[in-house]
């Protein structure tokens, strides 16, 4: 297969595919999706690229893009890969410090913003950035700040692109351009220390088209794919890449909020997410069959057993089902199943990878046993994404799955992951120490991660520099904790804490709306949310549901005591990252006094 510089991927894809849909995005005033062709996508990126050249874009310039998920973040990458630029993007929730550490770390000059908090998040800090010189707004119900003289609507910048008349500057950078290019800066969401820009060059995308190709024969130019996470992270980024070089048609989600919305007016063959997302999805099921009774729940809860010996038991390993296995499934997947997946709208589901946390091994048995082709994988922004992920059969539960071909891992000192290939960074942006601790001489890069291989699989087993130690010397792993506990449908996040303690303890967001129903069922007077989660009964439901999934763990690692917490861990506080995960430092600071009053004797 061909592999295209993504300077002219979209061009030589509109060659191909011409009137064919390449792009949807969902327009909220008419309630309507709108669909753009390869032929629009390919002149969209023509138009933007002269408008870039005419702004005074140079070639291996920075460009950032603040945005939620639009085409448009699109049409800029695309563009200034033609001039040989490169785009650096901020994820839509980033704080006004975020964003103006990521300006000023990478010298960026013109900022496209998408919706009013990041235009206005972004003009707020302008006098702080020394290199800021425009705003370019994709929204036009952006409004302005009445102080404003400068920014630019992004229909503007087309207007200003229209005329093509920069049009010999923009073939001759691309005529310049090479895979070792830089196409973007990746800022890591830090859960330690400042962000690190991580290098990705098009010589890292063009790898993974190749591999990838390997590894997914089964994904076609037929296929329909939701970009439903962040386009900031490396997965979707990387994803979306992937289907302009397959042909795939993309379609949007503006507001990740509406997934359960569009998913379904979609109805889409591939999405990436991450195990929250299918964690959730078990809880609903867990809660139909919960209020179920008789005969009913006696289908359903037969249907997930066949599920897993016809899928897991024999197909995954290559083996023919038992006849009355066979048939009982069939007749699920017409009923059951069927209605499962039309619910969730994933019925006309190919495959859906996911990765950017473990995936608890009770939901990926459930997953693939209603016949949800779900591949697991890891990686990392400094991998290009995928190192490994499941194959197509003979895959693992509680692994994520086989190496990538040519993608080199060897386990290093205390089980550390190690990484070589063409799909591993080079290093951090301007951080030459960060970037020679990462990557030893001889091209290893250090994940962090500790895991083994075992028959050819890789499994996973803490992130090193988060490993506690309590003060009796024992070493706890809070992912694999919170991993487990974070399965019950009744707990919604969960921060554990043991460094430097006597014992692990747990903070617990609940899922309030599962509390409040239990606390009717059982007759529970209570004033508020803080009140109910200090109710003797609630406390004792909790308990209980932990001390049932905790028992795998050694006596010293399971949680002794909690505190239910009448409020969510939230970015605005800085306890989460942009990619949702928890900044460990700043709850145990947030939560100090509480955290103190569990290990009171």
């Amino acid at each position: 297969m061909t592999y295209n510089h993504l300077s002219v991927l979209v061009h030589r894809r509109a060659e191909k595919y011409g009137d064919k849909i390449a792009l949807k995005y969902r327009d909220y005033a008419t309630a309507r999706w709108q669909s753009i062709s390869w032929t629009q996508f390919s002149q969209t990126v023509h138009r933007v690229a002269d408008a870039l050249v005419g702004l005074g874009i140079r070639e291996e310039e920075n460009i950032g893009i603040f945005s939620q998920n639009k085409p448009e973040c699109l049409f800029v990458d695309f563009g200034a890969f033609a001039n040989r630029a490169v785009t650096v993007p901020l994820y839509a929730t980033s704080s006004s410090a975020q964003a103006q550490y990521i300006i000023n770390d990478a010298g960026i000059r013109y900022l496209f913003v998408g919706e009013q908090y990041q235009y206005d998040a972004a003009f707020g800090i302008f006098g702080f950035c020394a290199s800021l010189q425009q705003l370019i707004i994709f929204d036009r119900s952006v409004v302005r700040d009445r102080r404003d003289r400068n920014s630019l609507y992004f229909d503007e910048l087309l207007e200003a692109g229209a005329a093509r008349a920069h049009t010999d500057e923009v073939q001759a950078r691309t005529a310049r351009a090479t895979e070792d290019d830089l196409a973007n800066i990746l800022y890591t969401s830090g859960t330690t220390g400042e962000p690190k820009g991580v290098l990705l060059h098009h010589s890292n995308y063009l790898e993974a088209f190749r591999i990838h190709d390997i590894r997914l024969p089964f994904m076609t130019d037929n296929d329909v794919s939701m970009c439903f996470l962040p386009l900031t992270h490396v997965l979707e980024k990387a994803w979306c890449y992937l289907c302009i070089h397959k042909g795939v048609q993309i379609c949007i989600n503006l507001r990740p909020t509406d997934i359960q919305t569009t998913i379904k007016e979609i109805r889409p063959t591939l999405m990436c997410s991450v195990p929250r997302f299918w964690e959730k999805v078990y809880a609903g099921v867990q809660e139909k069959i919960a209020e179920t009774t008789g005969l009913k729940r006696a289908l359903m809860l037969d249907a997930i057993k066949v599920g897993k010996v016809h899928n897991l038991d024999y197909l995954r390993n290559g083996k023919t089902p038992p006849l009355l296995v066979q048939l009982k499934y069939r007749f699920y997947e017409k009923t059951i199943y069927a209605l499962l997946k039309k619910t969730v709208g994933i019925e006309n589901g190919n495959f859906f990878p996911t990765a950017g946390a473990a995936v608890p091994d009770e939901i990926c048995e459930f997953v693939h046993s209603v016949g949800i082709n779900m591949i697991v994988g890891y990686g990392l922004t400094e991998s290009t994404a995928t190192v490994s992920c499941f194959p197509n059969k003979g895959f693992q539960i509680g692994s994520v799955g086989t190496i990538m071909s040519d993608v080199q891992v060897r386990i290093g000192d205390n089980n550390e992951i190690l990484l070589r290939g063409k799909t591993i960074t080079k290093g951090y942006y301007k951080k030459a120490e960060a970037t020679a601790e990462a990557i030893d001489a001889e091209g290893w890069f250090r994940t962090g991660d500790a895991g083994y291989l075992k028959d050819g699989h890789l499994y996973l087993t803490e992130r090193i520099k988060d490993l506690f130690k309590t003060s009796n010397g024992k070493y706890i792993s809070p992912q694999a904790l919170e991993t487990k506990l974070a399965v019950d449908r009744y707990i919604d996040q969960i921060a554990i804490i043991a460094d430097q303690r006597k014992f692990v303890s747990a903070l617990i967001i609940p899922v309030y709306d599962y509390v409040e129903a239990y606390a009717r069922e059982q007759g529970i007077a209570y004033t508020d949310m803080a009140d109910l989660l200090q109710q003797p009964r609630i406390i004792a439901l909790f308990r209980a549901r932990i001390d049932t999934l905790q028992q795998q763990f050694a006596h010293f690692e399971q949680v002794k005591r909690f505190t239910l917490l009448p409020e969510p861990f939230s970015m605005e506080r800085g306890e989460l990252t942009n990619t949702l995960k928890l900044k460990r430092s700043v709850v145990a600071q947030n939560y100090g006094a509480l955290i103190d009053r569990m290990y009171e004797e």
